[in-house]
């Protein structure tokens, strides 16, 4: 039998809730603030790195990412950054994520929207041919930059409408930022067929899952943790099978959580509510998705069968077409039984 690490470092995976610039290595971040050294206050030493991404709270993790999409300064460094996110998914032999990118902070800070989505479609295709992982988009809103950021990024997914986007999402911080506002966004979104899959309820209570299950019609929901302290929200989970992206170091180290042991993760799998496993913003967290499947193995007291039956739950809840879900479980069942 083969140990718990290797297993999960050679199971074929799928990841659902990862964001682009939070998925910007040590290397690469260090790279880019180099390039751009003396405007920004981003070390340029990666070794440095580690300290810089120590977060007091959200609100400082929030400070600290826009930091480090502000090295992201024109089309080319969008392409170096997508193309590097898909080496180190391929590594860790992930067959496919879903990006959550945020066109409107780099388009903000002055590169051309058409210029953004041909840099990460490019990206994509490179990364298809030489790491042999299929990424796909979610367009989400920052939320704490308002109505405005939701009209843009709508109408940057609407009018590139690059062949990667399969979803329209709401990140930042939920505190202040009440999820009904952006109802009508939403609709117009999932009008022209995207998915939607917002952030709730991961540093405020259930009642902001409730606001985006019902105002923005969420197919998944981003966390979603605070659902454990609402009964009734884990029994409508589990009975509309409304997955949850969770991200165990992720919530630890915003402080979401005040231990990993405290994580409701069991509570909420106990209740029958489905949910994947995922990153979240790895190197800015310290951890990978292949930390994340072991946390979670500790969290549920999983032995490599149960591992395998987590990367099939996050195929399943995946937006890929029936018959990439279809040759994506096959590979797992394959690498399962060729392990066990």
């Amino acid at each position: 039998m083969t140990d718990l690490t290797s297993f999960i470092a050679g199971l074929p995976k799928a990841e659902l809730h990862v964001h682009h610039v939070g998925s910007a290595s040590p290397r690469i971040v260090a790279e880019l603030a180099a390039r751009h050294q003396g405007s920004s206050p981003v070390p340029a030493d990666p070794s440095l790195l580690a300290d810089y991404f120590e977060f007091r709270d959200f609100a400082h993790f929030v400070e600290i990412y826009l930091s480090v999409v502000d090295l992201i300064r024109d089309d080319e460094d969008v392409r170096l950054l997508t193309y590097e996110i898909g080496r180190e998914l391929g590594r860790q032999n992930v067959r496919y994520a879903e990006l959550t990118v945020t066109p409107y902070s780099s388009v903000r800070r002055g590169i051309p929207a058409k210029a953004f989505c041909e840099a990460i479609e490019d990206a994509r295709q490179s990364a298809a041919r030489d790491f042999g992982v299929q990424l796909r988009w979610c367009f989400d809103i920052p939320g704490e930059a308002g109505l405005a950021a939701a009209e843009e990024t709508l109408r940057i997914a609407l009018g590139e409408r690059p062949e990667g986007l399969v979803s329209f999402g709401l990140g930042g911080p939920e505190i202040g930022v009440p999820r009904p506002q952006f109802k009508p966004y939403f609709d117009q979104a999932r009008a022209a067929g995207l998915h939607s899959v917002p952030h709730a309820g991961e540093t405020t209570g259930p009642e902001t899952i409730w606001d985006a299950l019902r105002e923005l019609g969420a197919e998944r929901i981003g966390h979603g943790i605070a659902a454990a302290q609402d009964e009734r929200l884990m029994a409508h989970l589990a009975e509309h099978a409304i997955p949850l992206e969770v991200c165990p170091t992720s919530n630890l180290r915003t402080r979401a959580v005040a231990s990993l042991d405290e994580h409701p993760l069991a509570t909420l799998v106990a209740a029958g509510v489905p949910v994947s496993i995922n990153s979240d913003d790895p190197p800015m967290f310290g951890t990978s998705l292949e930390q994340e499947y072991a946390a979670a193995a500790r969290l549920l007291n999983l032995d490599t069968a149960g591992v395998a039956d987590l990367a099939r739950a996050a195929v399943r809840h995946s937006f890929l077409p029936a018959d990439g879900r279809t040759a994506l479980l096959a590979e797992i069942d394959a690498y399962a039984t060729a392990q066990g």
